[in-house]
């Protein structure tokens, strides 16, 4: 731009032509840090995902952590075995959640944490600025005054212009280092019922014991030293971890700069490789065109693809049910069945894939969480454990409307303007 042409304007135009012209460079230079390829997988291999553990956790730069304990928590359940290790701790406790409203459940968390702080026990708790910001300040202030360390992560401040839209959407606890759980489960009062009322929300997570408590450890002290600087250390928080099971286990949660985040690459990656059938529930499921084409792929080559969602009505934010519904005619042409679970919002975050993986997290299937937020999404190689989420997903089909094309491609004027017009904003929500 030349400077007769600045020389043209008023000192207030020219001033406002300037500083649209530094946004517009911020803005690309913000992009062209962040961006990366989308991954378009193509694998040519017929082994079974049993025999590939090593790539799906070196792909997603990860490691297996053999010799571990899971246990199932469906709903309330998940509560009532955080509260129990949460009371039991003597070393440390970890805390770090997306969403937390202040009420019952948030008050009950509050008193265990203060408990054992005065207890002398440290608790250091890491909660999401946004999703924490109705958690009320009593809440904050009395884990304050107790002596528990609590941050929020990238508060709304100039300082965090550049990571303004990223979020933390992990949720897990970490006790003694010994043992952790994690899932989709929020501290909020609906979240404490048995995922049977319209006002209840349907979530599940696992309790891990063995040496994949170190990962799940680590994963925490990546946002906690980036909010804090503290690095903590020795045997209360990473102690000598002994075998408690069969299961093996690996870690996606790493977002490397210039190339898809883990969580994505593994989610696409047992998609590829699945040879017999796939089982998603996802409260946000919104894949992209690569994983759409994957999907279809998938069950052109005879895989038995079924995905289960929540219901528009049934969503917390039907938004987002209207933004996946968009492309519902691609996946169901392409042989994927859809199931609507009716009966509340279905909140958790669970693929099984062949029989003998699943993966179990934080993350949702849509662009927000594969590539802006911070996830943690666990891979568990057990038939056993794939067995339960197989059939809690036909357990839950029960209470679903599936799909059918015709019907689908026939729906009403005004729920397909909805569908169109929430999608243009697919990556934001």
């Amino acid at each position: 731009m030349s400077d007769g042409f600045l020389a043209t304007l008023s000192w207030p135009s020219a001033l406002a032509f300037v500083f649209a012209l530094l946004i517009v460079v911020l803005g690309l230079v913000i992009w062209s840090i962040r961006r990366h390829r989308d991954p378009r997988l193509v694998i040519d291999c017929e082994a079974p995902i049993t025999e590939l553990l090593p790539s799906l956790s070196g792909l997603t730069q990860g490691t297996i952590y053999e010799g571990n304990a899971v246990e199932l928590l469906e709903n309330g359940a998940f509560f009532d075995a955080m509260f129990e290790e949460i009371r039991a701790a003597a070393c440390s406790v970890h805390f770090e959640t997306f969403l937390w409203k202040d009420g019952v459940l948030g008050t009950h968390l509050v008193d265990a944490l203060v408990e054992r702080r005065r207890a002398g026990v440290p608790v250091r708790v890491l909660v999401d600025a946004d999703g924490g910001k109705k958690m009320g300040e009593a809440a904050s202030r009395r884990l304050r005054e107790a002596g528990c360390l609590l941050e929020m992560h990238h508060p709304r401040h100039v300082r965090n212009i550049g990571v303004f839209n990223d979020r933390d959407h992990r949720k897990l606890v970490v006790v003694d280092g010994k043992v952790a759980l994690v899932g989709g489960h929020c501290i909020v009062d609906g979240w404490l019922g048995e995922g049977r009322e319209c006002d209840n929300v349907r979530d599940l997570g696992v309790r891990l014991r063995g040496p994949i408590v170190h990962a799940v450890q680590a994963a925490f002290s990546e946002n906690w030293v980036e909010d804090t600087g503290e690095l903590f250390v020795g045997d209360a928080v990473f102690p000598p971890l002994n075998r408690m099971g069969d299961v093996a286990v690996h870690v996606a949660s790493i977002k490397p700069e210039g190339s898809p985040p883990a969580v994505k690459i593994l989610h696409h990656l047992v998609v590829c490789i699945a040879r017999q059938r796939i089982r998603i529930q996802n409260p946000y499921f919104l894949p992209d065109s690569e994983a759409i084409d994957a999907l279809c792929k998938a069950a052109k080559r005879g895989v038995d693809v079924r995905v289960m969602v929540p219901s528009a009505e049934a969503s917390d934010m039907p938004m987002v049910q209207h933004a996946a519904h968009r492309n519902f005619h691609l996946l169901l042409a392409g042989g994927v069945r859809i199931f609507e679970y009716q009966k509340c919002l279905l909140h958790q975050k669970v693929m099984t894939v062949d029989g003998a993986w699943c993966a179990i997290g934080s993350s949702n299937f849509d662009d927000r969480s594969f590539e802006t937020n911070d996830e943690i999404t666990l891979g568990l190689r057990d038939d056993a454990l794939a067995a339960q989420l197989d059939a809690i997903f036909e357990r839950d089909t029960r209470d679903c409307i599936e799909l059918q094309a015709d019907a689908w491609a026939h729906r009403g004027l005004w729920h397909r303007c909805k569908d169109n017009v929430f999608y243009a904003f697919n990556e934001l929500l």
